[in-house]
């Protein structure tokens, strides 16, 4: 190389680096759309789906533009995402670590949605994961926690308890709590119902996706159940919709509650 081109160097790395970050986000911004897409045709829409459809738009256009951003702009862009890929890892870690001992006394399984008398892929790896605990556990009861949904013809409770029993789980060790609308109605609700089902007192674990774990963890403590937890493994093109609900839903707990 000749020397008169040496100081050009960092100036053409910088440039490529600049073009395939562009790249780099654009990708992900159409994939990310994509994704949306595909899932909101098959799954109960949340507002997970709103923030997911609105960030890859914005990144789409963050993309087209990106040459036209002052750096100082993508250095605080690139800092604020460490933020919400911090509390990811910390809500997937926490999801991940069971602590169950297989001794509790029923397994309080979350409702997530059921489509006609049908439960969604996420709540039929809740059931499967309860299902599983079931077998080394098979005194415990389980109670399965759903009203009616806006793309239900009966509760998920009805259906949930339909399916467990499609396993091989016996109807007298089913419970169902049909009124619920929302976590902390799954749980206070389903206390109401264990209170009366074991007066002397129960030990439970909680059932539910792992990203939803920490969160139904503390929604449990404040009405009053102590449970250990065991997170349901969460399909990994669902991450984006599912983590970004969360991470609103637990921000909201942090401030509001």
């Amino acid at each position: 190389m000749m020397l008169w081109m040496l100081p050009i160097v960092p100036i053409l790395i910088y440039t490529r680096q600049e073009i395939n970050m562009k790249f780099i986000i654009l990708f992900l911004g159409i994939l990310s759309l994509a994704n949306f897409i595909i899932l909101f045709r098959v799954s109960n829409p949340t507002i997970g789906f709103a923030v997911q459809a609105g960030l890859s738009v914005f990144a789409i256009a963050y993309a087209l533009f990106y040459n036209k951003i002052p750096k100082k702009i993508h250095i605080t862009m690139g800092i604020l995402c460490l933020l919400p890929i911090t509390l990811v890892l910390f809500l997937f870690i926490y999801g991940n670590t069971s602590n169950v001992d297989y001794t509790e006394d029923v397994i309080i399984v979350l409702g997530a949605g059921i489509i006609g008398e049908n439960v969604t892929r996420p709540l039929a790896r809740r059931l499967d994961t309860a299902f599983y605990y079931w077998q080394e556990n098979p005194d415990a009861h389980i109670i399965v926690c759903g009203g009616l949904g806006n793309r239900a013809v009966i509760t998920e409770a009805e259906a949930m308890a339909r399916y467990l029993a499609g396993r091989g789980v016996p109807g007298e060790r089913i419970l169902l709590e049909e009124l619920s609308t929302s976590t902390y109605e799954n749980l206070k609700f389903a206390k109401e119902i264990l209170d009366q089902h074991f007066p002397q007192g129960f030990s439970a674990v909680l059932v539910t996706n792992d990203f939803h774990i920490y969160r139904s963890v503390r929604t449990a403590g404040r009405v009053g159940i102590d449970v250990n937890r065991i997170g349901a493994y969460t399909d990994w093109y669902s991450w984006p919709v599912n983590y970004l609900r969360e991470m609103l839903a637990v921000l909201y707990m942090w401030v509001f509650v």
